[in-house]
């Protein structure tokens, strides 16, 4: 079957995916050029592995349809979160080896004062931005590196 006749494939990916073979992480990320513009890595299911550089403040925003986990590889990440927008927000702080799971509905915000470098475990076709209106910070997906 040729990539155009499988509706799910994506003609940026690799062939293999990024499956049964050795990522380099900290490659990746020097790859990428400007923060906030994660980079797939590879796929398992329908899930996808982005690698990200950080820094400063990310706006508000939730996935009503899912969780979304980040694994910090170097520096310190806050994540602010909070149930709706009137309540009080709650803070997690990941350093390096870190992770955490925010689930889905919840509105959340990263921030990280000094450079971040991550990764992000969600959904392939999740906007980075979440459900809202598309902003200055919204990426196209299935982006690779």
């Amino acid at each position: 079957m040729s990539p155009t006749a499988n509706p799910t494939a994506t003609p940026a990916a690799p062939a293999a995916r990024g499956q049964s073979q050795t990522i380099d992480l900290a490659d990746k990320i020097r790859r990428i050029e400007g923060h906030w513009q994660p980079r797939v890595v590879a796929e398992m299911n329908d899930y996808q592995f982005k690698v990200v550089k950080v820094l400063g403040d990310f706006p508000w925003h939730r996935h009503a349809e899912t969780d979304e986990t980040f694994l910090v590889l170097d520096g310190e990440l806050r994540i602010e979160h909070r149930a709706s927008p009137h309540d009080e927000p709650s803070v997690i702080v990941l350093r390096a080896g870190q992770m955490a799971v925010v689930p889905q509905g919840v509105e959340h915000r990263p921030s990280a004062e000094h450079e971040v470098k991550m990764l992000l475990i969600e959904p392939r076709g999740v906007v980075n931005t979440g459900d809202g209106a598309k902003g200055e910070r919204t990426v196209a997906n299935d982006q690779w590196v």
